[in-house]
């Protein structure tokens, strides 16, 4: 990162015209990068590093795969799942353990949105808000979001989500598409 910004100050993106003005930032930033070179090296710690690893993946682990990344001493299966419905008209936000039971529950309904205004990405991240701080009350630090739906509040609602204080591990969207399987309603005429 460091050389590069050396780079940089060369080649004058970093401000200044193509005058001494430029030679001067380009020895400022050398100077004092060989007065924080000393402190720019890395202390060398006796714990192996997790991302080293061969089998390291910041990705989540495939299904019967085991993963050598835990979140608060839990493995990925154990952590639990966040199931976001967005709906045209309303979003549904409910955190369940593992084991399918409900931790809890939260509408743009139960946050006092009405009628319209249920369907607004704002009432989607006060929802999000709302149920991250019902599920931090019940001891959840870290969730999986499964994401279901088209409607206006999905990205509101894991915004709501990581504002309320939970942090996101995964998210997965699980919005059913049909492979032409009903015969949709006819035509409206205006």
């Amino acid at each position: 990162m460091i050389p590069r910004m050396a780079m940089l100050a060369r080649r004058g993106l970093l401000g200044g015209d193509s005058g001494g003005c430029l030679v001067a930032a380009s020895r400022r930033l050398q100077t004092g990068i060989q007065r924080l070179g000393p402190d720019l090296t890395e202390v060398p710690t006796d714990e192996p590093d997790v991302e080293t690893s061969p089998d390291f993946s910041y990705l989540p682990p495939a299904p019967g795969k085991e993963s050598s990344l835990r979140w608060d001493g839990m493995k990925y299966e154990e952590i639990p799942i966040c199931y976001i419905k967005a709906t045209y008209n309303n979003t549904h936000i409910q955190v369940r353990t593992p084991d399918n039971a409900g931790v809890c529950l939260a509408t743009c309904g139960t946050e006092g949105f009405k009628n319209a205004k249920k369907a607004t990405p704002v009432a989607s991240q006060v929802t999000g808000i709302a149920a991250a701080a019902k599920a931090i009350a019940k001891g959840v630090g870290h969730v999986r979001v499964i994401v279901k739906g088209v409607g206006p509040g999905r990205m509101a609602a894991i915004e709501g989500l990581t504002l309320g204080g939970l942090k996101v591990v995964s998210i997965t969207d699980n919005t059913p598409i049909p492979h032409n399987g009903c015969r949709p309603r006819k035509a409206r005429r205006v």
